[in-house]
């Protein structure tokens, strides 16, 4: 049965940690975004996030899209500092075309830092791109 199911490689989607002013607050905060860099949209988009380092573990959240459109980004969470020092993993499965796809992105432990700073595909920030 499993030999029958068949799930694609994902192209052109990233997860990125983006270091954003927050107004309200008058700080800096980092934020986890989906990017869509295909020219087709991602449908029914399931998200789930954690963070893991040893024994300290964090509680999984879950997101979801209806749709992402094509050449487009969208925010996913707040990623708040004491995370950062964790290894941050975001699985991500959706429909592209009416197939299938499903993807792993980790942030290593200590990786989201102001000097791993990097241009982002799609938007005007700089960011971290997650392997």
């Amino acid at each position: 049965m499993k030999k029958d199911i068949t799930i694609s490689q994902v192209e052109d989607v990233y997860i990125a940690a983006v270091l954003q002013f927050n107004k309200d607050h008058r700080s800096q905060d980092w934020n986890a975004f989906i990017i869509n860099t295909g020219n087709t949209p991602l449908e029914t988009i399931l998200i789930r996030s954690k963070g893991e380092k040893g024994t300290k573990v964090t509680s999984e959240l879950r997101h979801k899209l209806d749709v992402l459109p094509a050449q487009a980004y969208a925010k996913i969470e707040f990623m708040e500092d004491s995370v950062l020092s964790l290894d941050n993993q975001f699985y991500i499965t959706f429909f592209k075309d009416g197939t299938l796809y499903d993807k792993k992105f980790v942030f290593k432990a200590h990786n989201i830092k102001e000097s791993k700073l990097g241009k982002i595909p799609l938007m005007q920030e700089k960011g971290i791109l997650a392997q």
